[in-house]
Parts: structure tokens; sequence; C-alpha cells
């Protein structure tokens, strides 16, 4: 895991100063570093009976993807507000630097499927806790969420007590 650490840079004072981005694209430009942690995420998961993978906006669209396509699951985009065209449920989060708003589709999830969250990065723990109230609002069952990478002097892990977390970096 130290060879994908190695591909994330650092972005001093974004989005807002104070803030350091971990800029995960370098990583998913390279191919075997984009199929470690595919695979390694995927593997985590295998023996979950996993049907929805839950890929929270917008990187945790293109891990989720390549995971659910791994694990042979289904694909549930989780978007900022506004950006789905159909009826939505919503949850209002707290960020590291203000709040914001998640949306799924009302029919995205049918009761009693079982679904991993898989996102790019877990900090202050908002964005997933948020993302775990949408699936619960629809009746899924989370059995897993795993993260590119944690931020651990964040402590998001402990809003999550109740989940099983599993994070490839740490930072």
């Amino acid at each position: 895991m130290e060879r994908l650490k190695a591909k994330i840079r650092d972005i001093p004072d974004f989005p807002k100063p104070g803030i350091v981005f971990k800029d995960i694209t370098p990583l998913l430009a390279d191919g075997p570093s984009f199929r470690t942690l595919t695979d390694a995420l995927a593997a985590r998961f295998a023996s979950r009976k996993v049907d929805l993978v839950v890929g929270i906006e917008a990187r945790g669209f293109v891990i989720g993807s390549a995971v659910g396509y791994v694990l042979g699951a289904g694909i549930v985009l989780i978007r900022k507000k506004g950006k789905l065209p159909y009826k939505t449920h919503k949850a209002i989060y707290q960020l590291e630097y203000g709040t914001d708003t998640l949306e799924i589709h009302e029919d995205a999830i049918k009761p009693g499927q079982r679904v991993i969250i898989v996102d790019d990065l877990l900090a202050t723990g908002g964005t997933v806790s948020a993302a775990i109230d949408l699936v619960n609002k629809l009746g899924g069952t989370v059995v897993g969420i795993g993260f590119l990478v944690e931020l651990t002097f964040l402590k998001g892990r402990e809003k999550l007590r109740e989940q099983e977390i599993f994070s490839l970096v740490q930072f």
C-alpha cells in the first residue's frame, strides 16, 4: 500500500486556506496502481454477497464502479443536490469546512439489498454518514464501507462505530 500512498499528491490550501487536499488523480492514472486499489477493496468485501456498490460523488463513482464490476454488483450514485434527474431523497451533512447536501434516487435501492459504500477519502465522516442515512432510508443494508484514503487525525471513523470500515492508505 506504500506504492499507492506515494502516488497521492498533496495540494495545499485547497479548497480553502489551511486544507491540504489529497489528490488521487495520479494514482488513478497509473493502471497498475488503479488495479491494486480496485482488487484490494473488492477482495475485502467479496464474501459479503454484495448487491450494490454505492459510489459518492465524484471520485467514489470511479472507484465504486470498478469495485462493482469486480464483484458483479450494480452501482448506485449518490450525488450533490440538484444533479440527479429523478425523484430523490436527500441528506444534509457537515463537512470539515461547511455543510452540503447529498441525494439519491428514491428507487435506487430496494429494501433488503446488501450494499457497500465506496469513496475516495474518509475525513470527518460527515459525507459517508449522510450516505449511510440515505441507504437506510431506502431499506438497504450497509455491509461495509471502503475508502482509498483515511485521514486518521480527523477521527471520522469514530462517527461510524457501528459500521465496518476499511481504508487502504492512512495519513
